[in-house]
């Protein structure tokens, strides 16, 4: 069992950085794959990014909305998860919920899939 702690959210400009980080508490971090979802106001949580358990090969996944802009890395050392996120667009504001669970392959980015969820953290980008 693992409980997910984001951090990293704030206000930036478009065209602004930010990094997301995750810390999850527990002793089996590295068995599970972790993910990035948001929500904005009035819509549906979707999916960012994820990536995989590095004894399975560490893939990782993006939304197409993010990809090219947004990179999720981890470090089992640390148990963390961070998603690093370029080129911020205000369609990007939204609360960052950081995920664990154990999706196959092609279930990564179906929030059914994972078991563990954070609080959340505001990322608000200004035009």
């Amino acid at each position: 069992q693992v409980q997910p702690v984001e951090s990293g959210g704030g206000l930036v400009q478009a065209g602004g950085s930010l990094r997301l980080s995750c810390t999850a508490s527990g002793r089996t971090f590295s068995n599970y794959a972790m993910g990035w979802f948001r929500q904005a106001p009035g819509k549906e949580r979707e999916f960012v990014a994820a990536i995989d358990r590095v004894w399975i090969g560490g893939s990782t996944y993006y939304a197409d909305s993010v990809k090219g802009r947004f990179t999720i890395s981890r470090d089992n050392h640390w148990n963390t998860v961070y998603l690093q996120m370029n080129s911020l667009e205000p369609e990007d504001t939204a609360v960052y919920y950081c995920a664990a669970g154990r999706p196959t392959s092609t279930m990564m980015g179906v929030t059914g899939k994972y078991d563990y969820w954070g609080q959340g953290t505001q990322v608000t980008v200004s035009s």
